[in-house]
């Protein structure tokens, strides 16, 4: 079996923390590896972004390539700009295909410009059936959008609903995902198939507190709230930062100070490169007074995230929309609570009151009881830790994967017969 993966916008083995770094990268990553240990060929394609790395990476095992298609410029563009060079990137995709003899069974798109892209490779290829995952949609980011520099334009809308449309079957997440393209889109409820993101916990596991704060750098006697994620207005960071200022002197001083750690974004950029919402939230902890409350300590590494995890008191994500909520997860399975935002994925992942807490988004006061709670009380921290290691293991890449080759050998009949 031969899958063609599709990640136009982002490269899946990018540094976490970007601007388009974030789950989708995960996802796409993992699952090909995965796919890789059950016998399934994948080659991810993605755009070059850089002329100086080669076009042909092998660091997802197996066999298994991530290939960089020239497409426009080869360098870093926003989302607006490389929608034109769409066409440019199938074509690239159908003549590396054509060079090296390979005939794939499945495309596998994310997003939906890579769902644009494999619409036209379908084309070319006579017709190999789409397989499509949004991960995010527009509709509902327009819902939640603060202004209208965050809106998705009417581009997107368009281009999201051609896909579904073309895709022969759609991946959701969760059943509030198939809720919202029913009800904002009128997708086909029969294309459509719950099957949740996964977690590597071969890699995601509980690391002795001690043990990973020495590894980060973090005083054994320090705590610490964790925040990770892109560095845009979605996440609701703002929020996490006002709860942070209401919490009292007695929990945030002595004997234990407590911080916030922030990991995403570029926040030692120049004035004039910095993105807005950094720029925001860093004057934010200045007016807050906040001092070295708040550290923002820009991109990390994906093999270093299970010690700020395991160091970690509680994980935060205050999010206004999450399709999923991967950084829940990976956070779960390292034994840490999570207080989370009950919007979209992760009102069904964090089981509120036994995993961490559910609550609603933009309410600082709100969030800030909660981690008043949990500051305070280690037994019921560790317990929800335990807890949600445990509940993490359902989500172990090996069961994701069967349920995504079931797709594939459902949509084609030369999947169905291979020999994997």
């Amino acid at each position: 079996m031969r899958i063609a993966m599709l990640s136009y916008h982002t490269c899946p083995l990018a540094t976490l923390g970007g601007k388009d770094t974030g789950g989708m990268n995960v996802y796409v990553r993992d699952l090909a590896r995965e796919l890789g240990r059950q016998g399934v060929h994948v080659d991810v394609f993605t755009r070059s972004q850089d002329e100086h790395v080669p076009h042909v990476i092998h660091e997802l095992g197996y066999g298994n390539r991530v290939v960089h298609i020239a497409a426009g410029p080869e360098e870093p563009l926003s989302k607006g700009e490389i929608t034109k060079y769409i066409p440019d990137f199938a074509e690239g995709i159908r003549q590396f295909a054509e060079a090296k003899g390979v005939q794939y069974d499945v495309i596998h798109s994310h997003y939906w410009m890579s769902g644009l892209a494999a619409e036209r490779l379908s084309d070319a290829w006579g017709g190999t059936p789409i397989v499509h995952m949004f991960h995010t949609l527009g509709e509902m980011k327009n819902r939640v959008a603060r202004s209208e520099d965050e809106k998705a334009d009417e581009t997107r809308l368009n281009g999201e609903r051609q896909v579904l449309r073309r895709a022969s079957r759609v991946i959701v997440a969760t059943l509030a995902e198939m809720t919202q393209l029913r009800f904002l889109y009128r997708a086909d409820a029969d294309k459509m198939i719950v099957i949740p993101p996964g977690v590597d916990t071969e890699h995601f596991y509980p690391i002795a507190a001690d043990e990973a704060k020495q590894f980060i750098g973090l005083h054994p006697e320090s705590r610490m709230i964790l925040f990770v994620g892109r560095i845009e207005p979605l996440k609701g960071v703002d929020t996490l930062i006002q709860a942070m200022s209401c919490l009292g002197v007695e929990t945030l001083c002595e004997p234990r100070p407590v911080h916030l750690a922030i990991i995403g974004g570029e926040p030692d950029a120049h004035p004039q490169e910095m993105s807005q919402e950094m720029a925001r939230l860093q004057k934010m902890c200045d007016d807050l007074c906040m001092g070295n409350m708040v550290v923002f300590l820009g991109k990390r590494a994906q093999n270093t995230l299970p010690y700020y995890y395991s160091a970690a008191e509680i994980l935060v994500m205050p999010s206004l929309y999450e399709s999923f909520g991967m950084v829940a997860l990976e956070a779960m399975a390292c034994g840490t609570p999570v207080i989370a935002s009950e919007v979209g994925g992760l009102g069904y992942l964090v089981q509120d009151g036994v995993t961490g807490f559910t609550i609603p988004d933009s309410a600082p006061e709100t969030l800030c009881q909660k981690l008043s709670l949990l500051l305070g009380n280690s037994e019921l921290r560790d317990e929800m830790g335990r807890k949600a290691a445990e509940y993490a293991k359902d989500y172990a890449w090996e069961k994701v994967a069967a349920s995504v080759i079931d797709v594939y050998r459902e949509v084609s009949p030369a999947a169905a017969i291979a020999n994997i």
